[in-house]
């Protein structure tokens, strides 16, 4: 099992996808992500497109984010989700959408929607995380000054910018790498 590390639900428990054969973001890379683009916030909306169990949006409400996009086209994912979401009581707070990530981009970006954080990591790090980058840039869904997280290899790494998104950092944690974009 995973907790929430900080907010109003800090310390609480959540479930972990039974099985899973991808490693969840640990805790200390979890805090270093929000230390460095919250660690609060006043409302606002992220989009996890490969949101597991949830955690990083889970994370996100807790530490004050109004609303969250959780995608995941596994089904043991979903009912992970979902009942994180049932344990937290913030069914309100989340859209959860069980498909592919290019489905679910698509469908966000034809309902006009826009993001102040996007957390990206896939299961085929590279080039999905390239792909989807420009994707985001091209159609806007990334809000002023939004930031989108990159979880990947250590051996990633991506361009300093792509369009509107110019690389502001990145960070390796053993073998993961965290890049970090904002939109400019």
């Amino acid at each position: 099992n995973m907790r929430i590390v900080a907010g109003k639900f800090g310390s609480r428990v959540i479930q972990a996808v039974e099985g899973q054969t991808t490693r969840p973001t640990t805790d200390k890379v979890k805090e270093a992500i929000f230390s460095r683009i919250g660690p609060y916030f006043d409302g606002g909306s992220i989009l996890d497109l490969f949101a597991g169990s949830g955690a990083i949006s889970l994370e996100a409400i807790s530490r004050g984010m109004e609303h969250a996009v959780l995608v995941d086209m596994n089904g043991k994912a979903i009912s992970t989700i979902t009942s994180n979401i049932k344990a937290l009581g913030v069914r309100d707070a989340c859209t959860v959408l069980k498909m592919d990530y290019k489905t679910a981009l698509h469908k966000l970006e034809e309902q006009k929607q826009s993001f102040d954080v996007v957390f990206l990591d896939p299961p085929y790090k590279k080039q999905q995380i390239s792909s989807i980058l420009q994707y985001l840039d091209e159609h806007d869904m990334v809000k002023e000054n939004g930031d989108v997280i990159c979880e990947s290899l250590k051996e990633d790494i991506f361009e300093d910018a792509v369009g509107s998104l110019q690389k502001v950092k990145d960070v390796t944690y053993g073998i993961t790498r965290i890049t970090y974009y904002r939109k400019r």
